[in-house]
């Protein structure tokens, strides 16, 4: 494999319920690392509105315009008080709630009747990254049935495609305070947590991504 490692890291911004979205600092922070590992990674990063339509349309133009080997994405699920690890996108979306755009979703599927879709075995290997930070973090197989499960959905269909993209996966983290420590009553987890979590992860997607590509 010549030339750098190609890997896109992607958040999302406020959205209804939630106007402050902790993926927004963790993904600044994460594209920001310098370490030896990343020296011929050429990290890119992007925040998406929380709407179908943006999701639709700037997740084809990032794979145009960077070439990503690995996609690694991250949603906060505002109930949930640890790292959650996405193994599979559900083919639902929900018709009650607008996006941050105002829009409704007018089925309650993403494509007919379709089977739910699999990131892929590397999905153990970051929660084992993870947690050898010493963050909470589990796997799910529920990714919800809003932006954050559209996306995951969208992205594991395009590692299907005719592209350079290997790998895909999508973390939900918790709700953070705005500046950075843990969300009162919902969490102990802080961003540096988080940091330290997402380099883990990030690293191991690095290694995995290597792989993939040589195979």
């Amino acid at each position: 494999m010549s030339g750098r490692l190609r890997i896109l890291v992607t958040g999302f911004g406020p959205f209804p319920g939630a106007p402050f979205n902790p993926t927004m600092p963790l993904v600044k922070r994460l594209t920001a690392l310098r370490r030896p590992a990343f020296d011929d990674v050429a990290l890119s990063s992007h925040i998406f509105d929380v709407t179908y339509a943006a999701v639709d349309r700037e997740l084809p133009e990032l794979i145009a315009k960077h070439r990503p080997q690995a996609l690694l994405m991250f949603g906060l699920a505002g109930r949930t008080g640890y790292l959650r690890i996405e193994s599979r996108a559900r083919n639902a979306v929900t018709t009650r709630f607008p996006d941050a755009g105002r829009q409704h979703a007018r089925k309650g599927s993403i494509e007919g009747d379709a089977d739910a879709r699999m990131f892929g075995p590397h999905t153990d290997k970051l929660l084992r990254a993870a947690l050898a930070t010493g963050i909470d973090a589990r796997p799910s197989r529920d990714a919800g049935a809003y932006l954050c499960n559209y996306l995951s959905w969208r992205a594991i269909e395009a590692v299907n495609d005719d592209n350079d993209l290997c790998l895909a996966q999508f973390v939900h983290v918790p709700p953070l305070a705005h500046d950075g420590t843990a969300a009162p009553g919902k969490s102990s987890i802080t961003l540096e947590a988080l940091v330290d979590a997402g380099e883990a992860m990030l690293m191991e997607m690095v290694k995995l991504t290597r792989q993939a590509s040589r195979a």
